[in-house]
Protein backbone atom coordinates (compact mmCIF):
# COMPACT_ATOMS: atom_id res chain seq x y z
CA UNK A 1 0.00 0.00 0.00
CA UNK A 2 1.18 3.18 -0.35
CA UNK A 3 0.24 6.35 1.37
CA UNK A 4 1.82 9.73 0.13
CA UNK A 5 2.06 12.74 2.68
CA UNK A 6 3.35 16.30 0.93
CA UNK A 7 5.34 19.23 2.66
CA UNK A 8 6.87 21.87 2.45
CA UNK A 9 4.48 24.21 0.56
CA UNK A 10 4.03 27.73 2.16
CA UNK A 11 4.39 31.74 0.93
CA UNK A 12 7.51 32.89 -0.62
CA UNK A 13 8.30 36.36 -2.14
CA UNK A 14 8.42 36.14 -6.38
CA UNK A 15 11.96 34.42 -7.19
CA UNK A 16 12.30 32.65 -3.96
CA UNK A 17 12.75 28.73 -3.60
CA UNK A 18 10.60 26.20 -1.56
CA UNK A 19 11.54 22.61 -1.28
CA UNK A 20 8.68 20.10 -1.19
CA UNK A 21 8.82 16.45 -0.07
CA UNK A 22 6.40 13.95 0.10
CA UNK A 23 6.99 10.47 1.72
CA UNK A 24 5.56 7.24 1.16
CA UNK A 25 4.75 5.24 4.93
CA UNK A 26 4.68 2.09 2.52
CA UNK A 27 7.20 -0.38 1.42
CA UNK A 28 7.19 -0.49 -2.41
CA UNK A 29 7.86 2.71 -3.20
CA UNK A 30 11.09 2.23 -4.84
CA UNK A 31 8.73 0.18 -7.26
CA UNK A 32 6.95 3.24 -8.59
CA UNK A 33 7.96 6.09 -10.99
CA UNK A 34 6.73 9.70 -9.04
CA UNK A 35 5.16 13.03 -10.26
CA UNK A 36 4.26 16.17 -9.10
CA UNK A 37 1.40 17.54 -10.72
CA UNK A 38 -0.12 21.01 -9.31
CA UNK A 39 -3.45 22.70 -9.51
CA UNK A 40 -4.50 26.29 -9.61
CA UNK A 41 -7.28 27.90 -8.76
CA UNK A 42 -9.84 27.53 -11.10
CA UNK A 43 -7.96 25.88 -13.14
CA UNK A 44 -7.06 22.21 -14.10
CA UNK A 45 -4.07 19.91 -12.56
CA UNK A 46 -1.53 20.47 -14.68
CA UNK A 47 1.91 17.52 -14.76
CA UNK A 48 5.07 19.50 -13.58
CA UNK A 49 7.42 17.01 -13.06
CA UNK A 50 8.41 13.01 -13.26
CA UNK A 51 11.49 10.51 -11.78
CA UNK A 52 11.66 7.25 -12.92
CA UNK A 53 11.36 4.84 -10.22
CA UNK A 54 15.53 4.45 -10.16
CA UNK A 55 15.78 8.30 -10.63
CA UNK A 56 17.47 7.81 -13.91
CA UNK A 57 14.96 9.17 -16.24
CA UNK A 58 13.69 12.83 -15.18
CA UNK A 59 10.51 14.59 -17.37
CA UNK A 60 9.57 18.28 -16.85
CA UNK A 61 7.19 20.62 -18.00
CA UNK A 62 8.03 23.19 -20.34
CA UNK A 63 6.93 26.05 -18.01
CA UNK A 64 9.03 24.45 -14.82
CA UNK A 65 11.99 23.37 -17.03
CA UNK A 66 15.32 24.91 -15.83
CA UNK A 67 13.79 26.10 -12.34
CA UNK A 68 12.31 23.07 -10.51
CA UNK A 69 14.30 19.87 -9.54
CA UNK A 70 12.82 16.58 -9.17
CA UNK A 71 14.96 13.80 -6.99
CA UNK A 72 14.13 11.16 -5.58
CA UNK A 73 16.03 9.24 -2.28
CA UNK A 74 14.74 5.51 -2.28
CA UNK A 75 16.46 5.06 0.80
CA UNK A 76 14.30 7.63 2.69
CA UNK A 77 11.30 7.00 0.60
CA UNK A 78 10.66 10.47 -0.32
CA UNK A 79 10.50 12.61 -3.80
CA UNK A 80 11.28 15.96 -3.23
CA UNK A 81 10.62 19.14 -5.87
CA UNK A 82 13.17 21.93 -5.65
CA UNK A 83 11.16 25.05 -6.78
CA UNK A 84 13.90 28.13 -7.41
CA UNK A 85 12.86 31.46 -9.35
CA UNK A 86 9.28 31.28 -8.51
CA UNK A 87 6.63 33.62 -10.01
CA UNK A 88 3.31 34.18 -9.14
CA UNK A 89 1.95 31.88 -11.78
CA UNK A 90 3.68 29.27 -9.73
CA UNK A 91 0.74 29.56 -7.13
CA UNK A 92 -1.10 26.04 -6.90
CA UNK A 93 -1.64 23.21 -4.80
CA UNK A 94 0.86 21.12 -5.41
CA UNK A 95 0.35 16.68 -5.28
CA UNK A 96 2.56 13.93 -5.75
CA UNK A 97 1.26 10.81 -7.76
CA UNK A 98 3.13 7.31 -8.20
CA UNK A 99 2.38 5.09 -10.42
CA UNK A 100 3.74 1.72 -11.80
CA UNK A 101 4.65 3.18 -15.35
CA UNK A 102 6.94 6.30 -15.58
CA UNK A 103 5.20 6.76 -19.50
CA UNK A 104 1.50 7.48 -17.65
CA UNK A 105 3.01 10.16 -15.34
CA UNK A 106 5.30 11.96 -17.94
CA UNK A 107 1.96 12.47 -20.26
CA UNK A 108 3.84 10.33 -22.25
CA UNK A 109 1.04 7.80 -23.09
CA UNK A 110 -2.51 8.45 -21.88
CA UNK A 111 -3.81 7.72 -18.47
CA UNK A 112 -6.64 7.68 -16.56
CA UNK A 113 -5.25 8.43 -13.62
CA UNK A 114 -2.16 7.77 -11.34
CA UNK A 115 -1.89 4.73 -9.19
CA UNK A 116 -1.84 6.74 -6.13
CA UNK A 117 -2.29 10.61 -4.87
CA UNK A 118 -1.58 12.42 -2.15
CA UNK A 119 -3.61 15.41 -0.71
CA UNK A 120 -0.97 18.09 -1.66
CA UNK A 121 0.55 21.39 -0.25
CA UNK A 122 -0.20 24.79 -0.89
CA UNK A 123 2.18 27.21 -2.45
CA UNK A 124 1.73 30.64 -2.34
CA UNK A 125 3.96 32.82 -4.57
CA UNK A 126 3.20 36.50 -3.84
CA UNK A 127 4.32 39.75 -6.21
Amino acid sequence: QVQLVESGGGLVQAGGSLRLSCVDSGSTFSRYAMGWFRQAPGKEREFVAAISSSGLSIYYADSVKGRFTISRDNAKNTVYLQLNSLKPEDTAVYYCAADSQLEKVAGIIASDGMDYWGKGTLVTVSS
